[in-house]
This record gives C-alpha cells, sequence and structure tokens, in this order.
C-alpha cells in the first residue's frame, strides 16, 4: 500500500475516524491492527518476518535485562541482533549470488540448470530491523528498561506511518507517546496534513516528474555525453531528496494525525556548508543510528586520528552495503567516507576543538554540492560501468559552448513549459528550504491572514492534482532499501 495511493488515502481515512471513535483504552489495539493490515497489504508473508522480528527482540530484551552477568547479556544481544543482521544479509545478497550462478550456468560454465529461487527484500524490513536492534543495544546500555507490554512493544516497531521507511524511531522517545492517553487535537491534525500535502507536492510534482527524464537518461547511459548527463545529474540529486524527504514529510504529518510525534528526518541538506554537516540534515534517523551503534562503538573520535579516519569510512562502507550490494553503492559509502577524513584535514580543529568549518564561507554551499552530485551518480548509476562512462562524458564537448548547450537540448526532448514548470518547483523548494533554516514554514503559513493562507492551501492542492502524472502509483526510492 503506497503512500501516493486512492488506497492509502481510502485506508488512512477509515483509520483515522475509527481511531478518534474507539475508546480511549483500546486505541493502541486498533493502531496496531490497522498497522499490520497496512502491511500484509504488501504482502501476507511480511506479517509473518514482522511478528518474528518483535517477539525476538521483545523477549531477549527482558532476558538481557535480567541476565546477571556480562557474559549472558552479551549473549542476548547478540541473539538479538545476529538472526536479523543474517535475514538482512540473505535478502541483500541473495538475488545477486543467485543472477550470479545463472550467468556463469548460461555461458556454460556449469553444469546444471538454472537457479529459479527468486529473493526479494521485503518492503522496510531494513527500517524496522535496524528499528528493533537499536532498542535491543540500548537495553543493554542501560539506557532504557526494557518494555514489559508486548502489545506496546509490537505498536513500537509495526507503526504504520514510519513501517517502510522510516523515520527510524528510538524507543525513549516514541514508546512512551504510544503508551500516553491521546485525544483529538485540532491543531496536531491540521499542521499534519499540511505537512503531509507538502510532502506529496515534493513526491508527486518533482520527484516524480523529474524522474521520467532521469530515468531515461541513466537507463541508457552510454547514449548521452555532455552537458545532458550533467543536468540530469543534478535532477537526480533534486529527485531523490524530494521523493525520500517527501515521503518523511507525509509519515511524521500522518502520524500527527493520531498525536505522535516522529523524528525529524531531513533539514534542509543541500544547504549544507560541509558533507558532514550534510550528514547532519540527512536521513537524520539513520545518520544518527550509524552514529550512535556503529561509529562510536569502534571508537568515534576519541581515539588516534588514524583510527578515527578508519572508523569513519568503516561507518559509511557499512551505509552503502546497507543501500545494497552493489559495487556502486559500496563505491558510494566509500565516497562519503573518504570525503568526511579529507574534512577533518581540511578543516582542522583549533585549540578550542571547535572545526574551522563553522566559520562558514559562501563558496562551500556549491563545493559541497558539486560534491554530493559527484557521488549520486554512483548511487543512480546501473552498473559501475555505466558510472565511470557518465564521469567521463560530462564535459564531452564542453571546448565548443554552443554545441554542448545546443546537444543537451536536443537530448533532453522536453518542451520549454516543462522545463520551466521544473525550474519553478525546483525554486520553490530553495525557498522552502531556505526560510526553514530560520522558521517553521507550515507554521509561518498557518499564522497568515485567512485569504492569504487558504489561497496557499489551495494553490499547493490545485498544483498536485494538475502538475501529477495520473493514475500512476510510482514506488518510493527508498523502499528498495
Amino acid at each position: 500500500m503506497l503512500f501516493n495511493s486512492i488506497t492509502f488515502a481510502v485506508f488512512l481515512l477509515a483509520v483515522f475516524i475509527l481511531y478518534h471513535i474507539v475508546p480511549v483504552r483500546f486505541r493502541w489495539i486498533f493502531l496496531l491492527a490497522a498497522s499490520y493490515a497496512f502491511y500484509m497489504n504488501l504482502h501476507s508473508a511480511y506479517g509473518l518476518l514482522l511478528f518474528f522480528t518483535t517477539i525476538l527482540t521483545y523477549l531477549l530484551a527482558l532476558r538481557l535485562e535480567k541476565a546477571s552477568d556480562n557474559a549472558k547479556r552479551r549473549i542476548c544481544l547478540l541473539g538479538g541482533i545476529l538472526p536479523l543482521v543474517c535475514i538482512l544479509l540473505v535478502f541483500k545478497l541473495g538475488a545477486p549470488v543467485i543472477d550470479r550462478v545463472n550467468t556463469l550456468i548460461n555461458a556454460g560454465r556449469l553444469t546444471m540448470q538454472p537457479l529459479t529461487l527468486r529473493i526479494l527484500l521485503p518492503a522496510g524490513v531494513s527500517f524496522y530491523f535496524f528499528q528493533s536492534m537499536g532498542y535491543l543495544i540500548d537495553v543493554y546500555k542501560g539506557k532504557i528498561r526494557a518494555e514489559r507490554h508486548f502489545g506496546y512493544y509490537a505498536l513500537f516497531v509495526s507503526f504504520f506511518p514510519q513501517l517502510l521507511a522510516g523515520p527510524i524511531g528510538r524507543a525513549d522517545a516514541l514508546l512512551p507517546q504510544l503508551k500516553k492517553e491521546r485525544r483529538f487535537d485540532y491543531a496536531s491534525v491540521t499542521y499534519g496534513l499540511k505537512l503531509m500535502a507538502w510532502g506529496y507536492f515534493k513526491k508527486l510534482v518533482i520527484a516524480d516528474v523529474f524522474a521520467v527524464t532521469v530515468n531515461k537518461v541513466y537507463d541508457n547511459a552510454h547514449s548521452y555525453v555532455g552537458l545532458v548527463l550533467l543536468i540530469v545529474t543534478v535532477m537526480f540529486a533534486i529527485e531523490i531528496y524530494c521523493d525520500f524527504s517527501g515521503y518523511s514529510d507525509i509519515a511524521i504529518g500522518c502520524a500527527k494525525l493520531f498525536g505522535i510525534e516522529l523524528a525529524t528526518n531531513f533539514k534542509s541538506p543541500y544547504l549544507s556548508f560541509s558533507i558532514k554537516e550534510f550528514w547532519s540534515r540527512w536521513h537524520i534517523s539513520l545518520s544518527t543510528w550509524f552514529r550512535d551503534y556503529v561509529y562510536i562503538p569502534l571508537g568515534g573520535n576519541r581515539v588516534p586520528k588514524w583510527r578515527n579516519c578508519l572508523n569513519l569510512l568503516i561507518t559509511f562502507l557499512v551505509s552503502g552495503f546497507w543501500h545494497g550490494s552493489s559495487l556502486t553503492y559500496i563505491l558510494w559509502g566509500a565516497l562519503h567516507g573518504f570525503l568526511q577524513i579529507a574534512e577533518t584535514f581540511v578543516y582542522p580543529k583549533t585549540k578550542r576543538g571547535v572545526s574551522v568549518v563553522r566559520r562558514k564561507h559562501w563558496w562551500q554551499l556549491p563545493v559541497t554540492f558539486v560534491l554530493l552530485c559527484f557521488t549520486w551518480i554512483f548511487f543512480r548509476a546501473n552498473t559501475i560501468q555505466d558510472a565511470f562512462w557518465i564521469i567521463s562524458r560530462l564535459f564531452w564537448d564542453i571546448g565548443r559552448p554552443l554545441n554542448y548547450l545546443k546537444t543537451a537540448v536536443i537530448c533532453l526532448d522536453m518542451p520549454y513549459l516543462s522545463m520551466c514548470g521544473m525550474l519553478l518547483s525546483a525554486a520553490v523548494l530553495f525557498v522552502y528550504d531556505l526560510v526553514s533554516l530560520k522558521q517553521d514554514v507550515i507554521g509561518l503559513v498557518s499564522r497568515q491572514r485567512g485569504v492569504l493562507r487558504w489561497g496557499v492551501y489551495v494553490l499547493l492542492l490545485v498544483v498536485i492534482a494538475l502538475f501529477s502524472y495520473k493514475g500512476i502509483a510510482t514506488e518510493f526510492i527508498y523502499f528498495q532499501f
């Protein structure tokens, strides 16, 4: 059930109405049932994996808390983490391994029938696996107590707005809210609806529209050279941001309909002055997860310089592998690791331990964005060969500027009206992100006079209705991870 489908709209409306009709003490049961119905709508077997993850980590957390010595505690911790990691590895590596074996069979190198086993990554599995593992680690470290109420814990793992692609919740922030008796809050509901509308604008009007051109070029990379590759690479940077942050906005807004606050997941990431700052603004729930459960346990920055650099590299390699086993994702993660390592030398710490990067200069913004776009090439390219082709052909024929521009216009083959619409939507996104650095844009609009306020609301809905692709519920990019 995709957020951008009619099915979800009907589902959400029904759940919202019934939730506020159901007696307060039974609402957690209703939300839990709705969450499982939401997930099993994608595939009935998914519910079994979700339930297995829930009961495994629930029981081990209780056992871990009662364990009398560190050895038993570590056994309980590993007993919860290793099965989930192994399952994740099977889903991540299973299909590529089978594809490789079939390639060898077809090439005549193996005398056996091609393997027909199809291993599909269940939607959202990485996210609720990480959420469950984070909970178990927090119990192990004594940051939180193990949850006794199985129902509330099951809802924590399966809460449908965040189930498929985050934000990854932390038990200390989310569990208390699920236990709280919540009543209808007009301000929270209306704010949630506005945030959802903005999320749909980013997904339907920007991401999905940009994706058409991006897919056309990147899926046939060797057919293009020059400026068109450069333009489409920037377009993908905008597409993936709007696709994923749009999902996060919808998820956070959806949770507000039920009086639940989810963690902010994006904070104007392309207005960052460094790669390090970018990762403090992009997919915040995942980047902080890697920081707290991978980088810091490795030693973080409390170790010698060389070891800190190694810790950064390992963390980003793990992040790259989390996105996929393809070499393109591994290189994408490695690039971000090396760029952060480079920044520790370019922006060394002062005697007071403050990084010079805090002395921001205007030129750092475009430099950081260019570096990010370069890394996105590896993230989006279908193969490593495509990625290197694109990089080697970005400035093809740039010595003849008019021809460089003319070729791009011909290859893009887009009506000028469409180009203007895409530029205008990107400009709206930029202004929104720029203003949001200082204040809450939705709150700002909500405080305006009635005519202006409702004019903005109506215009946003009209734009979504007119300029999004009709009848097509495109999957969100991060569902594949």
